[in-house]
């Protein structure tokens, strides 16, 4: 007779099972991502030939932060603003959830994320409080992983492996995890003895409560891909090594040598007959010699020293390049010619990063609005109605001047295409979404004190006119 397992005290035989084939998922793509984190912070090894550098040098370590300009370049175009219900109807629920988890601010860790690895993880949890909004958070690829079924679009399972165990006391040697699964999210830490549940969330979604923010995905290959490609990370050593060889020349070939023909032994000892080193024969500013025995004078000279611009223009070939590939103007990567840029051609070389920004955009916004939605039904304990729409507001990736934009707004308003007191004509103009609840508070403001101003002025009594009095007694 076999002892009957608790499902509430340990794992079952199928969460293992999904445990080490998800676990096994996320160790094979660790490396990889490493590598794509080593080339954003300027930590990977470039790979030497063995050649032109000598070997004291071989510790010297050159850095190029392009891929990381590249990335953050792209991130810093895609400012999350608000949450709507795009009927009109008013949206302080999805304000709510927002604040309470601090979405603004922590989406742009996440894009950061999803630009550098290709992926990030979206979590929709259970509040410790009843009526408390829903708990959102960002989880890395380094961390997490999910099975993903490509024809319904959706995940069926989740796995997370917690690297911080000080809020469970945990040794070194157990590992802390979360499985998400479509009816429950299941906390458990492995122990010598096995596995061992710390807590069962049942929430009864149907549905796992992850969601994934790719970047750049393919029919083929929904997991997506870094903005740092193999392109990009080639070049990137390129130039790395080209610096090399700056560093190097510059050791060696910076100061100009200098020759000496004709000169006596004595040239090169001090006062007292012993022989002066090499740099001290080099840095000397004043080379007294002697003539020879023929009355002639050495004669002094120096080699052409190394002139680097050949180095320097290869790096500037190589920033063309990467700019191409990361599709940013090149003065974003330290190019520059001789003719100044106008701020209309400027402008034109940013159109690749802003429609790169707006494709963005357009895909993570659909990662956010299934979030929103998520949330209000883990809070709820109900799906929202499917025909309620979840708009998000994004600052405009471009960088269009206040004039222009204002310009725009008041042609669409004078041609009747917008009335003047919309809201609609405000995020034209390029106001915040702070902003623009700033100014629908002091237009309400204003319509108030107008209504209060004229019912004062049908309150007054009218002044009599003047007319003759009568005769006799003015009092009677």
């Amino acid at each position: 007779m076999t002892t009957p397992t608790l499902p509430l005290l340990s794992l079952s035989q199928d969460e293992q099972q999904i445990i080490t084939a998800l676990r096994s998922d996320l160790l094979s793509h660790r490396f990889r991502l490493e590598l794509l984190d080593s080339y954003f912070n300027g930590e990977q090894l470039v790979r030497d030939l063995g050649i032109s550098i000598p070997p004291q040098l071989k510790t010297l370590h050159t850095v190029i932060g392009w891929p990381r300009i590249g990335v953050e370049a792209l991130e810093q175009r895609l400012d999350l603003e608000a949450f709507r219900w795009a009927d009109g109807a008013d949206s302080a629920d999805l304000q709510e959830i927002a604040d309470a988890n601090d979405l603004f601010d922590e989406a742009s860790l996440a894009h950061l994320d999803a630009l550098t690895y290709g992926r990030e993880y979206v979590t929709v949890g259970s509040p410790d409080e009843a009526d408390a909004p829903s708990i959102i958070t960002f989880e890395s690829p380094m961390d997490m992983t999910l099975a993903w079924d490509a024809r319904l679009r959706m995940p069926l399972a989740a796995l997370r492996e917690c690297q911080d165990k000080w809020d469970y006391g945990l040794s070194p040697e157990e590992r802390l995890v979360s499985l998400y699964l479509p009816n429950q999210t299941v906390q458990a830490v492995e122990t010598n003895s096995g596995w061992v549940v710390l807590d069962r969330d049942e929430h009864n979604l149907g549905m796992v409560p992850v969601l994934r923010m790719a970047n750049r995905q393919r029919t083929a290959d929904r997991i997506g891909r870094s903005e740092i490609t193999p392109e990009v990370m080639s070049i990137t050593d390129a130039a790395c090594r080209r610096l090399m060889g700056i560093e190097v020349a510059a050791e060696f070939f910076g100061a100009p040598q200098r020759y000496i023909l004709g000169a006596s032994e004595s040239a090169f000892q001090d006062a007292e007959g012993n022989a002066k080193s090499a740099w001290d024969t080099y840095i000397g500013r004043v080379l007294a010699l002697e003539r020879d025995e023929d009355g002639n004078v050495p004669t002094v000279g120096a080699f052409t020293a190394h002139d680097p611009s050949g180095q320097t223009k290869i790096i500037d070939l190589y920033a063309r390049i990467m700019a191409t590939q990361l599709g940013l103007p090149p003065h974003m990567l330290g190019y520059t010619s001789d003719n100044p840029a106008s701020a209309d051609a400027i402008r034109s070389s940013e159109g690749m990063l802003v429609k790169k920004a707006e494709r963005r955009i357009r895909r993570f916004s659909a990662t956010y609005r299934d979030m929103m939605r998520l949330a209000l039904w883990v809070r709820d304990g109900e799906p929202p109605e499917k025909s309620r729409r979840i708009e998000t507001v994004w600052r405009n990736p471009a960088t269009p001047t206040i004039a222009a934009q204002t310009d725009a707004a008041v042609k669409m308003v004078q041609a009747g295409i917008l009335p003047a007191d919309g809201d609609v004509v405000l995020e034209m103009a390029g106001l915040t979404e702070d902003q623009r609840a700033r100014v629908a508070t002091e237009r309400r403001r204003a319509r108030g004190a107008d209504m209060v101003r004229q019912l004062t002025q049908r309150a007054a009594p009218a002044e009599p006119d003047d007319q003759d009095e009568p005769d006799g007694d003015p009092d009677v």
